[in-house]
């Protein structure tokens, strides 16, 4: 590694991995490789207490840890409150009331005619074809149902695309998982050309958050497959100001460039970007690099994530100073996503007996 590029990391990530040079350091399958994760990882970024180690290993076994050495080098560990480091540090508040909160508050499971195929809508499907993900989010909506090690075998990633082809309402496919960018290019290449083949499938959409923890991932390559298949939409990640850094704008600007429309669907996090004016310099920001602040998610209730999710009386508060302060496309839509086939709903229409299957509780 030159000592320029050297300089740029944190003490602590330059201990972790001893000399790195820049190729590697931009390479997205090194990144994976040296990804932290376990208990052992854990322990050489924190100080954990001796009493405290069974717990952390019990919560690592129902939840795994999982960050990238680029996101790990964005937080400071030394803070606790730091908002980047709260996403993706392991809380034993994770596994304290494990009958508090559904595993599947979204209903995905009861909506999935195959597996890994969600159809809770009429005219679009959701098709879960990784389950590996680069990082992993304590807030993810589906870490009851991820596992690290498991993917759709090709005979799942067959039936899906089946199901679709029977379902001629389906317009729209959307590609997640875990993060389907994990795929390798060529893997994913054949996987859009599988849905693409389908004549009623009129449009896809990608959800992944590699633009933001893994932006080297967004490689020339990448780009070419995915242009190849428009129209094509990406919708990824942002959550705090500090994650658009010159690699994920870089990453982002590569896929406009290729013509595909790069959105933001920000999380409401409890002390991550909780305040109006961290989100307006959030989307503010998003704006400068053309990615669109779509949607701000309320946090789903989803067991394991509570002691992230804000109030959702607050949350209508920072929206409304929002809406007096920012221009329409710095505004992303509010809303909370209602089990079933109920949907996104704008926070402003929620009725407030509906509200409380949104609300953390004490």
């Amino acid at each position: 590694m030159n000592r320029t590029f050297q300089g740029q990391l944190p003490s602590k990530i330059r201990a972790l991995f001893g000399r790195v040079t820049e190729a590697q350091w931009r390479n997205w399958r090194w990144q994976l490789r040296h990804s932290l994760a376990g208990m052992e990882d854990l322990s050489r970024l924190l100080k954990i207490p001796d009493p405290d180690v069974r717990r952390y290993a019990e919560l690592l076994n129902e939840y795994p840890f999982r960050v990238t050495p680029y996101f790990a080098s964005l937080i400071d560990w030394d803070d606790s409150r730091d908002p980047l480091r709260r996403q993706m540090l392991p809380d034993v508040r994770e596994i304290a009331d494990r009958k508090a909160e559904s595993r599947d508050p979204l209903e995905e499971n009861r909506n999935s005619p195959v597996s890994g195929l969600i159809h809770r809508y009429r005219n679009r499907a959701v098709a879960l074809v990784s389950e590996r993900c680069a990082v992993w989010c304590r807030h993810c909506t589906r870490k009851n149902r991820l596992r690290p090690a498991e993917s759709p075998t090709p005979r799942e990633l067959r039936r899906m695309a089946e199901y679709v082809s029977r379902h001629p309402s389906i317009r729209e496919v959307i590609v997640s998982g875990g993060d389907p960018l994990l795929l390798e290019t060529e893997a994913l290449d054949r996987l859009l050309r599988a849905f693409r083949r389908i004549r009623h499938v009129e449009v896809l959409r990608i959800g992944t958050r590699a633009p933001v923890v893994l932006p080297m991932r967004v490689d020339a390559g990448l780009a070419a497959v995915l242009e190849s298949h428009r129209p094509l939409w990406l919708n990824t990640q942002f959550n705090h100001p500090r994650e658009i850094t010159p690699e994920s704008a870089r990453a982002c600007e590569r896929l406009l460039k290729a013509g595909i429309p790069v959105s933001s669907q920000t999380v409401l996090l409890k002390g991550v970007n909780d305040t109006a004016n961290t989100l307006a310099d959030l989307f503010n920001r998003l704006q400068r690099i053309m990615v669109r602040p779509y949607y701000l998610f309320h946090c789903d209730p989803v067991r394991g994530t509570r002691h992230l999710r804000a109030d959702l009386q607050h949350g209508r508060a920072i929206y409304k100073a929002l809406r007096a302060s920012q221009g329409g496309l710095c505004l992303p839509q509010y809303v909370v996503d209602m089990p079933g086939r109920a949907g996104k709903m704008p926070v402003e229409l929620l009725a407030p007996a509906r509200m409380i299957h949104h609300e953390p509780r004490e």
